[in-house]
């Protein structure tokens, strides 16, 4: 099998891009972008680390990122697995990009920048739910916002509202596999709702 190494070959392959396609790029937020993406409630956040890549879901009950200024996005680290691989990963390369997703909406809206993780008093006060701070606020200074051709979610049928979960394999039952049976199975997955919603912040 071949595989493309050289920019001229792949651009060859699918010609030039529209207008449209390189005017629609900010390098803040205005007035229509910010609107879109204080409608978000779900990002992807990508970063990138001597260890590789990650991609991380990140989600609120209101906006999922909150503008500091119309370069700057402010993102809560709100509780996960403590894992922290983006968060690693920032502390070492800044080069981040985001995915914001609205229900309903086949286009998605990107954001790409340089973050900054803090523990600054002040703004993680700024995000306090139910008594509870997040232990560390990403700050996102924007190079570029844009939108995303929609086909992507049209072909998957993103939001057509059926359930194709039937078959899927829970997290216990991965777990027990990862672990020869050690860790998870039916009973992880049977506390794990209760677990869920009592540390959700």
């Amino acid at each position: 099998m071949k595989f493309v190494k050289d920019i001229t070959e792949l651009e060859a392959l699918y010609g030039t891009p529209g207008a449209a396609a390189t005017r629609k790029v900010a390098r803040q937020l205005t007035p229509l972008y910010r609107k879109w993406i204080m409608a978000s409630r779900l990002c992807i956040l990508s970063t990138v680390g001597p260890e590789g890549v990650d991609g991380s879901p990140r989600g609120d009950d209101g906006p999922v990122v909150t503008e500091l200024d119309p370069g700057s996005l402010a993102l809560p680290d709100w509780r996960g697995n403590n894992r922290l691989d983006s968060l690693r990963n920032i502390v070492r390369d800044p080069r981040v990009s985001l995915m914001f997703m609205v229900p309903g909406s086949n286009n998605v809206v990107r954001v790409n920048g340089a973050a900054q993780l803090t523990a600054d008093d002040d703004l993680c006060a700024r995000f306090e739910k139910h008594g509870k701070r997040p232990a560390t606020v990403i700050v996102i200074e924007i190079s570029e916002i844009y939108t995303q051709c929609a086909r992507a979610l049209m072909r998957a049928a993103t939001w057509n509202g059926r359930d194709e979960t039937d078959d899927l394999p829970s997290v216990g039952e991965i777990l027990s596999e990862m672990t020869a049976g050690e860790e998870g199975g039916a009973q992880y997955d049977q506390e794990w709702g209760a677990r869920a919603t009592s540390t959700m912040w």
